[in-house]
């Protein structure tokens, strides 16, 4: 017994050497630094705001009973975002209905007069003029009973308006109101916008118009998450500012895009031309506090450190070099482990 576990230990040891010795036979992962045609950009700074985005105002007087939801909550088409007292608006609206009845009535009893006259007419009961009172009457009344239904629908529309509801679904950016608040029409209650669609506006100088064309290719680069982002779509807008002499342009981002919300600060690159330049992967670019290197590997495996001087820009995961790499020699894509490797050939 003993002895079979001293060979299943020695069975382990020796897996275990041999997967360490797979490991380290791995190559090198690299990749050449070479001149390619790339885009040529001019960048512009913008800010990111919601194609869709609106402020729900309220309609009638009140005082708000109900708040549904606060700023960040995500709101859906149709639901109730707020109420106001409907208590003024019922009564209203009975008075309406009331006066409705009424004048119906009255219309009802001018038609009935209105026959009987012309019964009476026809028999030389009555004169003319007699008659043509009771139509003048009878048409008064219907008018009547039309004017006071049109009053009873634009109160009940009236009363529709003491729960606000969400136009589209989205999130409520701001609230302007807190409960129990009196409230007049025109006063403003909730911003909100919809996350799904997003775009940036930026403003460009008019003499780069006719480089970027009408609608311009572009990224959108946000350096607060490290990311880009190819943009959906771009528009110049056909108005220019007198002050600056510069044109707004839309950047529209792909919808649903995370973590891009109004307010936030990008830059757009805005693709000019193309260009030949001497590019590396991104990957293997290192950054050691203020310097700049990259893992050189030569024809015979030697990785060594190389300071470098590179672009701040990346596009497609590359990036221009300056200075300290020239074509066709070898980078390796992961630092890291060229400099484990590095170290162990010293």
């Amino acid at each position: 017994m003993i002895q079979v576990t001293s060979v299943n230990k020695l069975l382990a040891v020796g897996l275990l050497v041999l997967v360490v010795s797979v490991q380290a036979a791995e190559p090198l992962a690299v990749a050449s630094v070479e001149y390619r045609e790339i885009a040529q950009t001019y960048s512009g700074e913008g800010v990111v705001e919601a194609t869709r985005q609106s402020t729900v105002s309220a309609q009638i007087s009140g005082r708000i009973k109900e708040m549904n939801f606060d700023v960040g909550d995500h709101v859906k088409k149709g639901q109730v975002i707020l109420r106001i007292d409907e208590r003024e608006t019922e009564q209203t609206l009975a008075g309406s209905y009331a006066q409705v009845l009424q004048a119906q009535a009255n219309s009802q009893n001018a038609k009935a007069a209105y026959e009987r006259a012309k019964q009476l007419y026809t028999k030389k009961f009555i004169s003319k003029s007699a008659l043509d009172k009771a139509e003048t009457d009878y048409k008064i009344a219907q008018a009547q009973a039309s004017a006071s239904e049109a009053e009873a629908s634009q109160a009940s529309l009236a009363h529709g308006y003491t729960a606000v509801v969400a136009p589209y679904g989205g999130v409520v950016a701001e609230r302007l109101v807190e409960l129990g608040e009196m409230v007049m029409p025109g006063k403003p209650l909730m911003t909100g916008f919809d996350p799904a669609e997003m775009r940036v506006v930026v403003s460009v100088p008019q003499y780069k118009l006719t480089e970027i064309g009408t609608k311009p290719k572009a990224m959108v680069e946000v350096p607060s998450l490290n990311r880009w982002i190819k943009a959906e779509s771009s528009k110049v807008q056909p108005l220019a500012d007198a002050r600056t002499h510069s044109t707004q342009v839309r950047v529209n981002l792909p919808a649903n895009e995370v973590g891009i919300y109004p307010g936030m600060f990008v830059r757009v690159h805005f693709e000019v031309g193309k260009t030949n330049k001497l590019v590396m992967s991104a990957n293997a670019v290192l950054h050691r506090s203020e310097v700049v290197a990259a893992y050189v590997v030569d024809g015979k495996g030697t990785v060594r450190l190389r300071q470098i001087r590179v672009a701040d820009t990346v596009v497609d995961g590359l990036v221009e070099v300056f200075s300290g790499l020239k074509s066709g020699e070898k980078v390796a894509l992961d630092p890291v482990k060229a400099g484990m490797l590095a170290g162990k050939q010293r």
